[in-house]
C-alpha cells in the first residue's frame, strides 16, 4: 500500500496550476446519460473518483474518449445496462447520482447503496422520497435501490435538511419529467450551479440555481452540448492554506476567489495576503508573519466549507492563541484530531467544537488518513512540522487531489510517494 514521506523543508514558493472540480466533474458526468447525442467536458480532472464515474459510465454502455488534453467526449446512444454495481458504488457516494438520470430517460435503476469516506451518516432517503413523489416506484433489497417510472411528472420537493448530491439527483431527474417540479431547500453550492449551467446548455429549462428554490420545466429529450468544469474551490483553499502553513508565497492559477468567501476571510484573520488577478484567473497567497488563530463553523454553502476544516485545524495548530472549530454538517469529521494530536497539536475536541492551543512546532510522525479531507490536513502538518511525517492509506487522497506530491515538488516541498 502507497504511503506519502513529507519532510518540513521552510517556505512553499512558485506557481502551480489548479484543476476542475471533482464535485463538479462527478455529477457533469453522470448528467451525459440524459441525451443519446454526444457530450465534451473539458477541465476534467485526473482523480480515482472521476476514473471509477468513468468506468461506472462505460458499464452502462458509454463510449468514452479521452482527448489529448484530458478532455472527455462522451456518447450514451447505446445504453443497455441500467445497473450500478456495489464493487463500483461501495467505493465513491456519488455513484449514486446515475440513479436520477437513468430513471428520468430509460425509466429504470438499480444502483447499490452507496459508500465513500466514512465521515458520518448521509442518507440517500432524500433522494428516494423525491423521486418517488415525482411518480418512481422504488423498492429496497438485497443492498440494491430498485426504480422505476414510465415517465418521471413534476412535483414539490422540500429536502430536509438541505443536501448537494440529492439536489444534483433530483435536479437532473426533473430535467426530463413532464411538468414543472420545485426543489425547495436546496443546496446552493457552486457545483449545483455549474451542473445547472450545463444542463441548460444541453436544452433544460432552468431557473433559481444558486438559490433554495430551483424550478425545472421538464422537456422531453435534452441534447449534446460543451461544457469546461468550474475550477476546483476545495483544492485551491487547500493550496492557500499550504502557503500559510509553510510561511510561503504560492501563485495558485485557473482558479479565482469568487466561491471562497468565508475561507479567504478566516485566512486573513489569521493573517495571511490574499491577491487575485482576475484579469489572469490567479491568486497569489502568501504570509510573512506568526499566524493567529481563528473561530469558525462549518455550514452548507455559502457559509465555511466542512471540506476545508481539516486544512484550518492545522493552521491552528500552529498559529498563536486559542481557537475553535465547530462542524455542524458531518457528526463524524473529526477523526483526523487524533492523527494531528500525534504530531503535537493541543486539540481537544468536545461534542462538535474542536479546541485548539496554537504550538510553536508540529513534530513528524507516522499518520494514517481517515477520509479525503484529513489526508490532505495531514499533508500540510507534514510540510508545517519538523522532521520526517509519513502518511499510509494515502488512497484517499488520490480521490481528490490531482498530483498533489508533483504541484508540492514544483513548490519546492520535500515530498515523495513510495510503494509497501
Amino acid at each position: 500500500m502507497d504511503k506519502i514521506i513529507v519532510r518540513g523543508c521552510g517556505p512553499l514558493s512558485g506557481t502551480i496550476p489548479i484543476s476542475g472540480a471533482k464535485n463538479a466533474t462527478l455529477p457533469a458526468l453522470a448528467a451525459t446519460l440524459l441525451t443519446d447525442q454526444s457530450v465534451h467536458l473539458s477541465n476534467i480532472p485526473h482523480l480515482l473518483d472521476v476514473t471509477t464515474m468513468l468506468e461506472l459510465l462505460g458499464q452502462h454502455g458509454s463510449a468514452i474518449t479521452v482527448d489529448e488534453r484530458l478532455g472527455v467526449e462522451i456518447d450514451n446512444h447505446r445504453i443497455n445496462n441500467f445497473l450500478a454495481p456495489y464493487d463500483l458504488v461501495c467505493t465513491m457516494r456519488a455513484s449514486i447520482l446515475v440513479m436520477g438520470p437513468l430513471l428520468a430517460r430509460y425509466g429504470q435503476a438499480d444502483v447499490s447503496l452507496p459508500g465513500g469516506c466514512a465521515i458520518g451518516s448521509r442518507p440517500v432517503n432524500l433522494h428516494i422520497d423525491g423521486l418517488r413523489a415525482m411518480g418512481a416506484e422504488i423498492s429496497i433489497s438485497e443492498g440494491y435501490i430498485h426504480a422505476h417510472a414510465k415517465r418521471l411528472h413534476g412535483a414539490r420537493i422540500v429536502m430536509d435538511p438541505v443536501t448537494v448530491t440529492g439536489t444534483e439527483n433530483l435536479l437532473m431527474a426533473a430535467t426530463l419529467a413532464k411538468g414543472r417540479t420545485l426543489l425547495e431547500n436546496a443546496a446552493k453550492e457552486p457545483e449545483v450551479v455549474d451542473l445547472a449551467n450545463f444542463l441548460t446548455k444541453m436544452g433544460a429549462r432552468i431557473q433559481g440555481a444558486g438559490t433554495s428554490t430551483i424550478i425545472v420545466d421538464g422537456v422531453d429529450t435534452l441534447h449534446g452540448a460543451r461544457h469546461r468544469i468550474m475550477p476546483d474551490r476545495i483544492e485551491t483553499a487547500t493550496f492557500m492554506v499550504a502557503a500559510a502553513v509553510t510561511y510561503g508565497d504560492i501563485v495558485l492559477t485557473g482558479t479565482s476567489a469568487e466561491f471562497l468567501a468565508f475561507p479567504i476571510q478566516k485566512l486573513l484573520e489569521a493573517g495571511v495576503e490574499v491577491e487575485e488577478d482576475i484579469g489572469r484567473e490567479s491568486l497569489r497567497v502568501r504570509c510573512a508573519h506568526q499566524l493567529r488563530g481563528v473561530n469558525l463553523e462549518t455550514s452548507p454553502y455559502p457559509g465555511f466549507p466542512t471540506d476545508i476544516q481539516a486544512q484550518m485545524l492545522v493552521l491552528n495548530s500552529i498559529a498563536e492563541g486559542s481557537s475553535s472549530v465547530a462542524e455542524t454538517i458531518f457528526e463524524n469529521r473529526f477523526m483526523h484530531v487524533s492523527e494531528l494530536q500525534r504530531l503535537g497539536a493541543d486539540i481537544q475536541v468536545v461534542g462538535n467544537v474542536a479546541h485548539v492551543r496554537g504550538m510553536s512546532k508540529l513534530r513528524g510522525a507516522p499518520v494514517m488518513a481517515t477520509d479525503l479531507r484529513a489526508s490532505a490536513s495531514l499533508v500540510l502538518a507534514g510540510l508545517a512540522a519538523e522532521g520526517e511525517t509519513v502518511i499510509s492509506r494515502i488512497y484517499h487522497i488520490d480521490r481528490g487531489y490531482e498530483r498533489i506530491e508533483e504541484k508540492l515538488l514544483a513548490l519546492g516541498a520535500d515530498i515523495q510517494r513510495i510503494s509497501g
